[in-house]
């Protein structure tokens, strides 16, 4: 299972830039799905933080007025006809995508212009490494491998005072603590 999962973010990652994202996310299972938008994400504001340290005083907020429209057309999506299994895809990014988008609102309304700020270094970062093909989580100072794990496909809660508590401790990863950003709705 871990294989199969890992060949899919291998493949999912690449593909990513090749299709509209509205498209791309029903090529892969969930799991692939959103680790590649979150990897996506890690890649999209660092190019805007580079940018930015190039002189373009927008970029951060170019990338921002992406993210929202990204958010419209996953919202539309949901709107239309879907499988109950596509519709909690759908939803389940675009959980992933407003803290993602509220994460670089607070950065624009901060004025956040480095990749060393203290606010986007404490977010959870996926990141792909092409040579290794391996999938590293970073938060803080930490660096761990992705598991490739199977989670499973359900809805995300993101708890409203999760942004305002420093991160904790970051445990040693293992198959009953993955990393992960969100918990689970436990039913």
């Amino acid at each position: 299972m871990r294989a199969t999962v890992r060949h899919g973010m291998t493949e999912g990652v690449v593909a990513y830039e090749e299709k509209p994202r509205e498209q791309w996310l029903f090529d892969y299972p969930a799991q692939v799905a959103l680790t590649c938008t979150q990897i996506w994400w890690t890649t999209e504001v660092g190019t805007a933080f580079a940018r930015l340290e190039e002189g373009y005083e927008n970029a951060m907020k170019d990338y921002y007025r992406k993210q929202v429209a990204q958010l419209k057309t996953l919202i539309t999506m949901l709107i239309g006809p879907l499988s109950q299994g596509d519709r909690q895809k759908v939803m389940t990014v675009c959980t992933v995508d407003v803290h993602a988008r509220d994460v670089v609102a607070k950065m624009i309304a901060q004025k956040v212009d480095s990749a060393q700020a203290f606010l986007w270094l404490s977010q959870l970062r996926h990141r792909w490494d092409d040579e290794a093909k391996h999938c590293f989580a970073n938060i803080c100072d930490a660096q761990f491998l992705y598991s490739y794990e199977y989670l499973g496909n359900t809805p995300l809660v993101s708890q409203p005072l999760d942004d305002l508590l420093p991160p904790p401790p970051t445990p040693l990863p293992s198959p009953s603590h993955p990393a992960a950003p969100f918990r689970p709705v436990l039913c």
